[in-house]
């Protein structure tokens, strides 16, 4: 199963937003945003992680081709989707449906699966 990882700052001020949003994902849109993701045939993680520069949201999506599946995910236009790529706009100040700048993340180090190497 392949992996990818893309990390989202938060803009300034705005992690208690980010939260909210995060609040709805797993609450109220939970339904909804599984629905997605298991049509898009990934498993997607998110990480909230602190800097020194301000807030970073770590998004891991595992399946076996997260890349393709995360541009077919995002480009829906069903109202769940219209939703969640205003509340990343938002919070993150990225349009998801603008091409991404610079190249996708840099795999550097796999220990694979129980420490083993791969």
């Amino acid at each position: 199963m392949a992996m990818m990882a893309v990390a989202f700052p938060i803009l300034p001020g705005k992690t208690a937003e980010w939260r909210s949003f995060m609040a709805e994902l797993n609450g109220a849109r939970n339904a909804d945003f599984v629905a997605s993701r298991q049509r898009a045939h990934v498993r997607e993680q998110t990480f909230l992680q602190a800097t020194p520069m301000g807030d970073l949201v770590i998004v891991t999506l595992q399946g076996e081709d997260p890349g393709r599946s995360f541009g077919e995910m995002l480009a829906q236009d069903d109202a769940f989707t219209i939703w969640f790529r205003e509340q990343v706009q938002a919070v993150h100040g990225v349009d998801l449906l603008a091409p991404m700048a610079g190249p996708p993340s840099e795999l550097v180090i796999d220990t694979g699966e129980g420490g083993r190497p791969r």
